[in-house]
């Protein structure tokens, strides 16, 4: 039998574990470390510093950088782009409240 690892185990189904360089992010998305940096400037995502101080991205950072590249190649400035992505995000959480509100409450008109 092999002798076991003493690193812990990545957490490869976490979609919030920082996984990735900048560069393999950067790679990943066909687009430049720059533009990542801009995401970070916008506010549109804050990605982990390693130990060193190099930024790591999640797997769900990196969803929304290639939204924001989608809309960035769809001729939308990267300001409004990441205003675009936040508003949408914003309005998932309200209707998911909705949701989770009307089924606590029956609707009294019913």
């Amino acid at each position: 039998m092999p002798p076991r690892s003493t690193r812990p185990a990545v957490p490869l189904d976490d979609d919030d574990y920082p996984a990735y360089t900048m560069g393999r992010a950067a790679a990943m998305l066909g687009t430049t470390p720059a533009f990542l940096r801009s995401l970070g400037e916008h506010r549109l995502i804050t990605p982990l510093r390693s130990e060193g101080g190099h930024r790591r991205y999640s797997r769900y950072q990196l969803r929304i950088a290639t939204r924001a590249r989608e809309l960035v190649d769809a001729g939308t400035s990267i300001e409004a782009a990441c205003r675009i992505i936040i508003l949408e995000d914003q309005l998932e959480e309200a209707q998911r409240i909705n949701e989770e509100l009307r089924a606590g409450h029956p609707d009294p008109s019913a």
